[in-house]
């Protein structure tokens, strides 16, 4: 999960990088492309550019304001206004009471940028296509790493889960988080060091039965590939908000183990021992 690990990261944390044909290959191999501990950026003495009238409502789903499509002062690059579809579905419609299944829609750039100006974060509207790029191609590997989850717990017939509401929580460290970073520090040639440059929690609501189960999920950035490309890591796992999760943790961190010797070859070694004395 950072540059200095010489020992395999935790059981749950899924190591990615774009494909080659995505434009986020052109962004540093590591860290996050936001500079988050920039200072904000001084607004001129006309006032602040951002519409803050329309903004006062936070949208409850993702607690967000509904950010509009027009530029900003002093924003001088022009910028995509177009949104992409998520494969990531998302509840149906409480209002039109529709059996429609929805998926979410990333912002655009715009959109984009306007959240980042508003938030106080220094970031070039030149670079912020590649920063949507990269913010898509995150949620989608981590929504395929909460559908693993979700496989275990799931009976025959039952129809997929939905995202029902998410919130980006970058400022707040999850426990498991600051025990890495713990252990970074006792054993700094051993575990990462570096936090996550970002943390989101997702309440996913499954179908069945309306249960809703809250996910956190820890972003780091990674070494790069062989091949130069950025790398990053995503830490996926359901919160220990219920005694399901906390047996599905226990589960997997088990079998996780049991992985572990078995390519050691102390499994084959003990079945080898078994059989030799039986003969």
């Amino acid at each position: 999960m950072g540059q200095s690990i010489s020992s395999p990261p935790p059981a749950t944390v899924t190591r990615t990088s774009p494909p080659s044909s995505c434009p986020m290959h052109d962004v540093p191999s590591t860290g996050c492309p936001i500079q988050h501990n920039n200072p904000p950026v001084a607004k001129s003495s006309g006032g602040c550019p951002i519409d803050h009238s329309s903004l006062n409502t936070l949208n409850p789903t993702n607690q967000m304001p509904n950010l509009p499509q027009t530029p900003i002062s002093p924003q001088a690059v022009p910028l995509p206004t177009e949104r992409t579809m998520s494969s990531i579905p998302r509840v149906v419609d409480g209002e039109t009471k529709t059996d429609t299944h929805q998926t979410w829609e990333y912002p655009s750039p715009q959109q984009f940028y306007n959240a980042l100006v508003r938030k106080g974060l220094d970031t070039s509207p030149e670079h912020i296509e590649t920063v949507v790029e990269i913010h898509n191609f995150l949620n989608e590997r981590a929504w395929g790493e909460v559908m693993k989850w979700e496989r275990r717990v799931a009976q025959e017939g039952d129809e997929e889960p939905h995202l029902a509401r998410f919130k980006g929580r970058p400022g707040e460290m999850s426990p498991k988080a600051r025990f890495w970073m713990l252990a970074g520090w006792l054993l700094p040639s051993r575990f990462n060091t570096e936090p996550p440059f970002d943390r989101h929690d997702w309440i996913v609501r499954r179908p069945r039965d309306g249960t809703e189960v809250r996910y956190v999920i820890d972003y780091y950035s990674a070494p790069s590939t062989p091949n130069g490309d950025p790398g990053f890591a995503l830490d996926v796992r359901p919160a220990l908000d219920s005694l399901e999760s906390v047996q599905q943790r226990v589960a997997v961190g088990m079998d996780d183990v049991w992985e572990g010797l078995r390519e050691k070859g102390w499994g084959k070694r003990e079945r080898g021992g078994t059989q030799q004395a039986r003969s």
